[in-house]
């Protein structure tokens, strides 16, 4: 009984971590394509047009990865605890 509480721990926690990974994988492809236009010299004019690209573009392509990777913590995270509480009894 006390080993599943274990199993159903490291579970979650490996999840948590994949999920914690992912979201610092993209945010440092974020911080690398800054870097990159910081080393190429910017203009007001360059800012302002990566401004307008981020929102259209990067937004809707980080946006729904962040989704999909805290949905599926949260889904497989409630399947676990569903697991856990029908072998308690």
């Amino acid at each position: 009984m006390e080993s599943s509480w274990v199993w159903i721990i490291v579970l979650l926690v490996v999840i948590l971590v994949i999920a914690l990974i992912e979201t610092l994988l993209i945010l440092k492809k974020e911080e690398n394509k800054l870097k990159q236009y910081e080393a190429e010299g910017d203009t007001v004019e360059n800012e302002l047009k990566r401004s307008h690209e981020y929102e259209t573009k990067s937004l809707k392509r980080n946006i729904p990865s962040l989704v999909w990777i805290y949905t599926i913590t949260i889904i497989v995270s409630i399947i676990v605890l569903a697991v856990y509480i029908y072998n308690v009894d």
